[in-house]
């Protein structure tokens, strides 16, 4: 058996991400949740999540929400229920969370988010965290919502090569890695905690991105790392493609939530204090999904807290897990999942911030473990 030692060089993350024996697997795994352990604690933290509109003006060639799904049943949660989502969220000691949508630029709905930033600042005393996931933003717009309470946001860079973003695209103009790119600069100036990640496992993707994809975690400076494998949605571009050649039989599904895993683990090697999600698609690729993640390394879990009757219209990708659950089963199964690794939960915590690299956030420091 190998002896696994930190990566320091893109060589080194390679060689870490090429690991395919069961031995070496299962080495990796336990020295990344070691590394766990001891940089931010067995504790895994709750941000529920509120996906309130699947209304969206991209076209992304992976996205069950694109705009140009028309099997999509589009839907606005009235404001009343995401607040009392938000109540339920705060009465339960989930210490943060994330309000999510699919993208919109216009003016009526930059007012509505801030409106409703402020609004669930006021009904938790300010005590609970808010991240927002809400795509590409203005830096102007991005200023109005940290300003109205929000401190987290989290916004998917997908890769680090512009060539491999830009055939997860529409080439229209409005789907431009730079421009994601710039939006992540935009937040960091702002003074939020920036979160990004990628999708492992995509068409044409090599171990040579996903390293860069690490390294470019380091070189901006991010503070959460959500990622995960990808998962094919029947009516999509990309999604057809690859259910016509054959490439989402079961083995290639073990094959990309074994690489997700491992970049959990290679990414918790690399950046020992990284607040790290565990994405829902490792559950659509396999029932012990959330669990394997905490096992390598993840200590952030996202419970949905979306209004149950929407929760089947907003599918990113299929058999998405949850859709049939409240929020009260929800919260129950997870705590379960958590106790079943021997973590524990953080219960009325904003969630350990550990920045990847020093950095100055501005206006708001939460609670540490």
């Amino acid at each position: 058996m190998m002896k696994i030692k930190p990566p320091k060089t893109r060589d080194d993350l390679i060689a870490l991400l090429s690991l395919t024996e069961p031995d070496d697997l299962q080495e990796l795994y336990d020295a990344a949740y070691a590394v766990k352990a001891e940089n931010v604690g067995r504790v895994v933290y709750y941000r529920g999540l509120i996906e309130f509109s699947n209304y969206c003006i991209k076209d992304c060639k992976y996205c069950g929400i694109r705009k140009s799904n028309d099997e999509v049943e589009r839907f606005d949660t009235p404001r009343e229920d995401i607040l009392a989502m938000a109540r339920w969220a705060y009465e339960n000691k989930y210490g943060s969370l994330t309000i999510q949508s699919g993208e919109r630029q216009d003016e009526a709905f930059i007012d509505y988010v801030e409106g409703l930033v402020r609004d669930i600042k006021e009904l938790s005393d300010g005590k609970l965290g808010l991240t927002l996931c809400v795509g590409e933003q203005t830096e102007e717009t991005y200023r109005r919502w940290f300003e109205a309470g929000a401190h987290r946001y989290l916004l998917r860079i997908e890769t680090s090569n512009p060539a491999l973003y830009a055939t997860l695209h529409p080439d229209d103009g409005h789907h431009k890695w730079q421009v994601r790119k710039a939006c992540l600069e935009s937040l960091r100036r702002i003074g939020y905690q920036v979160g990004t990640g990628d999708m492992i496992g995509l068409p044409g993707q090599t171990l040579g991105d996903l390293a860069d994809d690490i390294l470019l975690y380091r070189d901006m400076d991010i503070d959460m790392i959500g990622m995960g494998p990808y998962v094919v949605h029947h009516n999509t571009p990309i999604g057809k493609a690859v259910l016509a050649s054959g490439m989402d039989s079961k083995e290639e599904q073990k094959r990309r939530l074994e690489m997700g895993l491992k970049m959990i683990a290679v990414t918790r090697l690399f950046y020992p204090t990284s607040t790290s999600q565990r994405r829902r698609p490792l559950q659509a690729l396999h029932p012990l999904g959330r669990e394997l993640g905490l096992k390598a390394g993840a200590n952030v879990l996202m419970p949905i807290v979306t209004v149950p009757k929407f929760r089947p219209q907003y599918l990113l990708y299929d058999n998405k897990p949850c859709v049939d659950e409240v929020p009260e089963q929800c919260k129950n199964c997870i705590s379960a999942r958590v106790a079943s690794v021997g973590d524990t939960i953080g219960f009325g915590q904003l969630g350990r911030f550990a920045a990847l690299f020093p950095s100055q956030v501005k206006g708001f420091e939460p609670t540490r473990a």
